[in-house]
Order: C-alpha cells, then sequence, then structure tokens
C-alpha cells in the first residue's frame, strides 16, 4: 500500500488492486453468530479499523465498497451449504 501526502500531516492510503498475496480483491461474505447484523459488524469494521473474519477464513479490514468487487467463490459455496441445511436464509447473504 502506498500514501499520497495532501497536506502537512494529512496522508491518504493508496489501495493496491491486488492483494499482498497476489489474490485478486473479492468480496468476502462475512460471519457472523444468530442475530448479528452483517452490515453492522462491516460498518464497525470499518469504523475501528478492526479485522472480521470471511465464511472461507480469510480475515481482513474491509476498506471497499463490495458492490465493485466479484464475491468470493469459497465464501459463496459454503453460504450455498448453509442455505440448504438451514431454512429462513435469504438467496443472497446480503438480503
Amino acid at each position: 500500500m502506498s500514501q499520497v501526502q495532501t497536506l502537512p500531516g494529512e496522508t491518504i492510503p493508496l489501495l493496491d488492486e491486488e492483494l499482498q498475496t497476489g489474490e485478486p480483491a473479492v468480496a468476502h461474505i462475512v460471519k457472523t453468530d444468530p442475530g448479528e447484523s452483517a452490515a453492522a459488524k462491516v460498518l464497525e469494521a470499518r469504523i475501528y479499523g478492526t479485522p472480521i473474519e470471511a465464511l472461507c477464513g480469510h480475515v481482513w479490514v474491509p476498506s471497499r465498497d463490495p458492490k465493485q468487487l466479484p464475491v468470493c467463490e469459497k465464501c459463496k459455496g459454503i453460504y450455498e451449504m448453509y442455505k440448504a441445511f438451514n431454512d429462513g436464509l435469504h438467496d443472497a447473504p446480503n438480503e
């Protein structure tokens, strides 16, 4: 990640299009506890800079609009499996 100096003492981080591991950027599905809101969990993580865990096990600090990225195939597969065994889950995790 590089930084751009804007005003004295103020820097804005620039996000690389690829993760440091060389993997392409994808939107992960957040692992939540029963009754917990994924949207609220992501918002809190963005505000406080705390890491969260995806269904696939990937841990990261959210910083991008996930609607701009393709969904992680591992997360999607795990969600589909959960959906098959649990009534009441939405067709898509963001519903």
